[in-house]
């Protein structure tokens, strides 16, 4: 299964053996640099010459580190979900109830959705999967689905912890981020100012909607 939009040249390489190593910092810069590239102007329309011009990188190096644009895509998009999934570790976990907590989530989650720039890269990406629905898989395989299991690993934690009672922490994990939207990520799409008092109520209740159906008995 192939992802259409890349130049002649571009298919042609396919994957190399890796040369040698990035150093971390550099390999970083790459993906961030792809990552800024495909958010704004989507995957058909980002070349590597231009990845690799903005990073400062031949494009040989990017091939060589990479292997093709879609690995690339791959990595840019993890990368930029890591953003969020990194709110699901315990080290960064703010102190508190399971409500609290649940709360921190919720806000965390709906900022990084709720960006310009986010919803203008879901609208290109969907727009490039009526012609490849390639892209549409890597992009949910390395970004939604990734994101779901972080927060399903730490609704399993809070389980093992006492706080909530869940036999399907992956179904849990959609079920949260779902009442957290709610309309407000259909508003979106379609133009329509969200405001944040809305936010902050759907995100409320959600909390309050969840810890009725999972808490453990102390929090129901």
């Amino acid at each position: 299964m192939s992802i259409r939009g890349s130049s002649a040249t571009e298919k042609s390489v396919g994957p190399r053996k890796a040369g040698r190593p990035l150093d971390a910092a550099k390999r970083q810069a790459i993906v961030e640099t792809a990552a800024h590239l495909f958010f704004h102007n989507g995957y058909a329309a980002t070349a590597i010459e231009q990845v690799a011009a903005d990073a400062g990188v031949s494009k040989v190096t990017i091939y060589n580190q990479f292997g093709d644009k879609r690995a690339l895509f791959t990595a840019a998009v993890a990368c930029e979900c890591e953003k969020m999934r990194s709110h699901f570790s315990l080290e960064q976990m703010p102190q508190g109830t399971i409500r609290e907590r649940l709360t921190a989530i919720g806000e965390a989650i709906t900022e990084f959705l709720f960006r310009p720039e986010m919803f203008q890269f879901e609208r290109r990406i969907a727009a490039e999967t009526e012609i490849d629905p390639a892209i549409g898989e890597v992009f949910l395989e390395a970004g939604p689905r990734r994101m779901k299991h972080g927060f399903a690993a730490y609704l399993r934690y809070c389980a093992e912890a006492g706080d909530l009672v869940l036999d399907d922490p992956e179904l849990a994990a959609e079920q949260f981020v779902s009442m957290c939207k709610g309309m407000g990520d259909l508003e979106r799409r379609f133009g329509a100012e969200v405001a944040p008092e809305n936010l902050e109520r759907r995100i409320a209740g959600a909390v309050e909607v969840f810890v009725a159906a999972y808490g453990a008995a102390p929090h129901r």
